[in-house]
């Protein structure tokens, strides 16, 4: 294929809620420009960019897909995106290495909660931006409604640049407010009586918007003087880069209509990689530098990384050195991708967007530079992991493949998490929803024939004292030849909340030899690992060794440690035992017209909210809440607040636990114990 410099190169990001038809829109624009020959359907599974089972079976995007195509002598890489929450890293990759954002809004559903999240993304990106309206052929389409919501909640900068002829049963074109003519059918032609008016009010809209961004012109156009098309597409384009004008297009992908306005649009008005900057600056003639903003993994190709290039330009077959990981790299096969398919390539240029496969150890955010020396690109940043689930095989000895499994679906979402809990033992599979865990494990399933399930994480809770206690612990067992004998005396007390254990030996005149103390330590913390009251490990112990006593003969190690073991649990029963609960510090990021039931869904939680504030546009709330109070929390706050919050949540401390919640711990506990059920907490 034709090799294009980097000036004439677009790099667009599709981004929308989860209806907006964003995919069947690259999918027509793609065959528009004749990259594809058969138009795919999302509802028959066949389109370009959903070419995974899981997404063909759940006819939703749930990975970003990468394609390309070319138009008027310039090359438009497409990055399509996924709309559901649970895939927001996919989103958030795209938008980083595009250099415009590509809105897709319902001509429905108009401007939802989910929109303005999307929005907020492009704008912590500085990114430049469109707006499609889809689906403008569909029932209760209403074009004037999502501009007039839109500049209300999205941007007053928004600009329609086309207008549709009708709607939903009667759209049956545009008008192209630029160039003040109709496209009906694909040709062009006079506008309609019928939206001769409303077309003469959008333009002259357009022209004041245009006008307005640029000082050189504001003075000509309010002096009344026509303004040329040069000047109109200069100032438009430089309104666009600096994000003093938002265009916006009406159309159907579903239809074709309205989609050879946009991509003319694309090639004619969207910046190149020069003419901005995503995550640095784009340059050709530097030495090699690139960014890996996704990995994927695949069982016919192995694993596969797509990146940008920012600086100099890549070869098939070169040495390159990966300075995040700080191990050399050879490139082997390059290509362009298109969906699943991919077009080879002996060379990519600065700004262009490509995928090598069969890298040793490259992996998503790393640098790949021609230098040892260089410095890293800023990493993409990814939203942390809002949800944690336990995963258990239901076959024993299947651990390591479910492991292997889920390992490899981290590689290619930088937003999961799977470890292991040293205090629970169990392993943590982490991500942003609960559909996005579902499906990471329905591929452990499918592709490994694994038994696999979800539980709720166990809670790490602790044991401790509230006061003072005294006791002995005496192991004598006889029974014929060599006998064990250990004895010891232990004072116990509190410590402050935090500080874990502490052991003071205070023995003096010999009454336990200095060897067998740390046996006597040893059984003591081995006891306490157990737990004595609910199963749960003990801290902020203070443990004093005041006396005791031995056996020439019979005394050992061992018998010292069973008798420390002895000498705590007595003590420990005698001085206030109590369970400690987890806290987390949560702070919730929303619109203010939740704030009121953000509130009380923390008090119903035991939560303390400890401040409130305002972020940007939004209000902040800042609680203390138990840990055991917050499982799915993530999942119940986007459905209380319509998917418009963000919260964070971080380990603070430990307090002493309800007693009714204590209580029914330490029951369960008990009841188990008595059925011979007792799992190893």
């Amino acid at each position: 294929m034709k090799q294009y410099e980097t000036g004439d190169l677009r790099n667009i990001c599709i981004c929308g809620s989860g209806t907006t038809g964003k995919t069947q829109f690259a999918e027509i624009m793609l065959h528009s420009a004749g990259a594809i020959e058969r138009l795919g359907n999302t509802d028959s599974g066949n389109s370009t960019c959903d070419y995974n089972p899981d997404e063909i079976e759940r006819k939703i995007s749930i990975r970003s897909a990468i394609a390309f195509c070319e138009w008027k002598d310039k090359k438009i890489n497409i990055i399509d995106t996924p709309g559901y929450a649970d895939f927001v890293g996919e989103m958030i990759g795209g938008i980083s290495v595009a250099d415009t954002v590509i809105l897709n809004i319902c001509a429905f559903e108009g401007v939802g909660i989910r929109t303005e999240r999307v929005w907020e993304y492009a704008q912590e990106k500085k990114k430049p931006a469109i707006i499609f309206t889809n689906r403008m052929d569909k029932e209760n389409a209403n074009f004037d409604n999502v501009v007039t919501v839109g500049k209300e909640k999205l941007t007053p900068n928004i600009a329609p640049i086309t207008i549709p002829i009708g709607s939903a049963e009667t759209f049956s074109g545009i008008v192209n407010l630029l160039t003040n003519k109709a496209i009906i059918d694909g040709n062009e032609t006079e506008i309609p009586e019928e939206v001769k008016s409303s077309a003469q009010t959008y333009r002259d809209s357009l022209i004041e918007t245009i006008a307005s961004s640029d000082d050189s012109l504001t003075e000509k156009y309010l002096d009344g003087k026509e303004l040329t098309p040069d000047e109109i597409k200069g100032s438009l384009k430089k309104g666009i880069i600096e994000g003093k004008i938002v265009p916006l297009f009406a159309g159907s992908s579903l239809n074709n209509i309205g989609i050879g306005e946009v991509l003319d649009f694309i090639v004619d008005y969207l910046p190149s990689p020069l003419e901005c900057d995503s995550i640095a600056k784009v340059d050709p003639k530097g030495d090699l530098s690139a960014l890996v903003f996704k990995t994927s993994v695949e069982s016919h190709m192995g694993v596969i990384n797509y990146m940008k290039i920012i600086s100099g330009s890549i070869s098939a077959g070169s040495d390159i050195y990966n300075v995040t990981k700080r191990s050399s790299e050879r490139m082997g096969q390059l290509s362009y991708p298109r969906g699943k398919n991919r077009i080879e390539t002996k060379t990519a240029v600065a700004g262009d967007i490509m995928a090598a496969v069969k890298l040793k150890s490259t992996g998503t955010n790393d640098t790949l530079h021609k230098s040892k020396k260089a410095d890293e690109i800023p990493p993409i940043k990814f939203p942390e992991p809002l949800i944690d689930m336990a995963v258990y095989a239901k076959s024993k000895g299947d651990e390591e493949k479910i492991g292997n499994a889920i390992h490899a679906a981290t590689i290619e979402d930088s937003t999961l998490r799977f470890e292991m809990d040293k205090e629970t033992k169990e392993f943590i599979l982490s991500g942003i929803g609960g559909l996005q865990l579902e499906i990471v494990v329905d591929n452990a399933k499918k592709m490994h024939d694994l038994e696999v399930e979800l539980k709720k994480p166990r809670i790490p809770y602790k044991e401790t004292i509230l006061g003072k206690s005294q006791a002995q612990g005496k192991h004598k067992k006889q029974s014929g030849g060599r006998g064990q004998y250990g004895d010891c005396n232990i004072r116990i007390e509190p410590l402050e909340r935090g500080k874990g254990f502490e052991f003071v030996n205070s023995i003096f005149g010999g009454s336990i030899p200095s060897s067998y103390i740390p046996s006597v330590e040893k059984g003591i913390k081995a006891a306490m690992e157990k737990g004595f009251i609910a199963g749960y490990p003990a801290m902020d112990v203070k443990v004093e060794l005041i006396d005791g006593s031995y056996h020439d003969v019979d005394s050992s190690n061992i018998a010292f440690e069973i008798a420390g073991s002895i000498a705590i649990r007595k003590a420990f029963e005698q001085a206030t035992p109590c369970l400690l609960e987890p806290i987390v510090d949560i702070e919730v990021i929303m619109p203010e017209e939740f704030m009121g039931s953000v509130i009380g869904d923390l008090n119903s939680r035991r939560g303390r909210v400890l401040g409130m504030g305002r972020k940007g546009k939004k209000q902040s709330v800042k609680a203390q809440v138990p840990l055991g109070e917050v499982f799915n929390y993530a999942t119940d706050l986007r459905s209380l607040t319509k998917g418009s919050a963000d919260s964070r949540m971080d380990f603070s401390h430990y307090e002493v636990t309800p007693g009714n919640v204590s209580q029914s711990l330490v029951e369960e506990y008990q009841k188990q114990r008595e059925e011979g059920k007792l799992e190893r907490r």
